[in-house]
């Protein structure tokens, strides 16, 4: 579906990202891990079209070459990203977001049918659609952000830290919504630093460190590997047996 190689970004002399490379099949849940500062958001923003990508790269998705396309056009193509901090419009209600979200072409036709999709993934937001946003919780307003994103019709949804200040039991029921979207045919590329929930859900983890590409594997390799546990997991490494005499 998605297929990345050779990405590169620098902010002025900076390097952000450095050779990245990664892929993402149809109906796969995909994590990426990595510190504060490893270029995780700004390797989202490139896929979304928000920032442009440094020349010789292959950026393709569904077959087709979109490195060189608009923002706005990579939403037409099938791709919505849920940024870090939801990029919601606080003074409008929630009916009026989500229904921002139905803008382009690909979704006006199913606009009543994905509406009832997020209503039925967030039945919270049921009772709140005359809300103003910013008067929402947090978890409440990161369900707008993400449901403003469904009602485009996306197959790829990019996501920013959805967790990023939420209760773990908000968190939990957002990664729970993440599960059902994936199940619904729609295929995520997740960032997050909770890398516990994020292991569970995923089936894949790529691992990206300064900028560049440092692992990749299954969820489950990942979940055993004793220098992710020890770097994201909170494990540390188990003490040595004592020597003998």
């Amino acid at each position: 579906m998605l297929e990345i190689s050779a990405l590169s970004h620098f902010y002025g002399k900076h390097q952000a990202l450095a050779e990245i490379a990664l892929d993402i099949a149809s109906g796969e849940i995909v994590a990426i891990l990595g510190a504060n500062g490893a270029g995780k958001s700004t390797l989202l923003k490139m896929i979304a079209g928000l920032i442009k990508p440094a020349p010789g790269l292959t950026l393709r998705f569904e077959g087709a070459d979109i490195a060189e396309l608009p923002a706005h056009l990579i939403v037409e193509r099938g791709i919505a990203l849920v940024p870090e901090g939801r990029g919601i419009f606080g003074e409008l209600t929630v009916a009026e977001n989500l229904q921002l979200g139905a803008y382009p072409a690909r979704a006006r036709a199913s606009e009543a049918d994905r509406l009832a999709k997020v209503l039925a993934l967030f039945p919270r937001l049921t009772e709140r659609m005359t809300q103003a946003v910013r008067t929402m919780s947090g978890g409440e307003q990161q369900m707008v952000a993400i449901g403003r994103a469904l009602m485009s019709n996306p197959t790829l949804l990019l996501l920013d830290e959805p967790s990023l200040g939420l209760s773990p039991l908000l968190s939990r029921e957002v990664f729970r919504a993440l599960k059902q979207i994936r199940e619904s045919g729609v295929s995520v590329l997740l960032v997050e630093q909770n890398a516990r929930a994020s292991l569970d859900i995923a089936d894949r983890v790529y691992l990206i460190e300064s900028g560049r590409n440092a692992g990749s594997g299954s969820a489950g390799e990942m979940k055993n590997n004793p220098d992710i546990q020890r770097a994201y997991l909170g494990k540390a490494r188990a003490p040595s047996s004592p020597s003998q005499p």
